[in-house]
């Protein structure tokens, strides 16, 4: 028998299969979107469903979806009707995404077979550029074609979304939160959800939830790297994040005045409580290098070798010394206007260190369920 030829609907519906949803990141086709292809006379008529009506990338959606489309042979006009999807259409769709199952799943990052390097970013006390740290190496991170993602866990202190330049508020698919994407990275922050500049007066009990809700009732799709910003100390949020990520690695931000050595210490020193893996320390605002050449050590000297070198003690392993970071206007500029430095001045000293120790973190945790591990029982 010959071979069917597709028919140009059949075509239309392998194009739009193409087009992703700009928040989740899969196949319009695959979640249901679609709910009508119809093709007369040249013009495609296609009805898709939103999850919300006031879908805040509804342009983009049309403009991908007209530009794969109109690459039909046959199509010369592409008409959209968009719609909302039904309640039992946005509970079938959050059933697809947690992979079937109708309740609210663990936190993905916290199972065995998690691919996700989890690196929890701490510091004893605030004013020492946690934050960032945190979303520099986040932009550094995508830009090697990982897959990241950003929690803003402190609460009270919440600055992530203005330093990655972005306003957006995360999509709700039944109890189910879109994270938007800002720089080609994922981020959620209380500070999506209040009014304003309002203050969040919670106790710890809120806290715990609150974080538990960004871990697990977040879709964050597949991470290569999760990082949270965890607020300064070791308070009610650090000891949640140990009971919700006990995998969840350590990362201690310091800068060389003694003082500040000393308190990040501390906030390292809960992993021994917790059980955490510390990954390194990096020092923050190392030196002002002057229009001499010279360096001026503006906080002193020594603190982020000094925090290494006594959590290796504490510990019985090593913790390293990731990097230095000199202090430099551009950082706090760029955090101002919503471009970290590592992409707005690559070429900014402070930038160069940022990536260098970017390029430490970068390593793709591999699953080791269903492998041979090799090992056989001591006779």
């Amino acid at each position: 028998m010959p071979e069917q030829t597709a028919t140009v609907e059949e075509t239309v519906q392998a194009a739009l299969a193409t087009v992703h949803d700009p928040e989740i990141r899969r196949p319009i086709t695959d979640l249901g979107m679609v709910s009508s292809v119809r093709v007369a006379d040249g013009t495609a008529a296609i009805g898709i469903l939103l999850t919300v009506a006031a879908c805040p990338l509804r342009d983009t959606l049309r403009g991908d979806i007209t530009k794969a489309v109109s690459a039909v042979p046959g199509v010369d006009r592409v008409e959209i009707e968009f719609g909302v999807m039904t309640q039992q259409q946005r509970q079938a769709l959050q059933a697809n995404l947690r992979g079937g199952q109708a309740e609210a799943p663990p936190i993905p990052f916290a199972q065995p077979g998690s691919r996700t390097r989890v690196y929890a970013v701490a510091s004893g006390k605030g004013g020492v550029g946690k934050s960032s740290i945190t979303v520099n190496l986040a932009v550094a991170l995508a830009a090697k074609g990982l897959a990241v993602g950003v929690v803003d866990a402190d609460i009270y202190g919440h600055s992530i979304p203005r330093m990655l330049g972005t306003q957006a508020r995360p999509t709700q698919v039944e109890d189910m939160m879109m994270p938007p994407q800002a720089l080609g990275v994922k981020v959620i922050s209380i500070g999506m959800f209040t009014p304003g500049n309002a203050a969040v007066v919670w106790r710890g009990p809120m806290l715990h939830r609150a974080l538990q809700q960004f871990l697990a009732d977040t879709y964050w799709g597949e991470l290569d790297v999760l990082l949270l910003d965890l607020p300064p100390g070791t308070g009610d949020v650090a000891i949640s994040l140990a009971q919700l990520l006990p995998t969840a690695e350590i990362l201690v931000v310091t800068t060389p005045q003694a003082a500040a050595a000393e308190v990040a210490e501390r906030a390292g020193g809960i992993a021994l409580q917790t059980h955490q893996r510390l990954v390194g320390v990096v020092e923050n605002m190392s030196w002002l290098e002057l229009p001499s050449g010279e360096r001026m050590e503006v906080f002193g000297a020594g603190g982020g070798q000094a925090v290494a070198d006594s959590l290796t003690r504490l510990v019985g392993a090593e913790v390293p010394l990731l990097g230095q970071i000199p202090l430099d206007p551009r950082v706090r500029e760029s955090g101002d206007s919503g471009t970290p430095v590592v992409l707005a001045q690559p070429e900014a000293p402070a930038a160069v260190a940022l990536a260098r120790v970017a390029d430490r973190l970068a390593v793709r945790r591999e699953s080791l369920v269903g492998r041979p591990l090799g090992l056989s029982p001591k006779r």
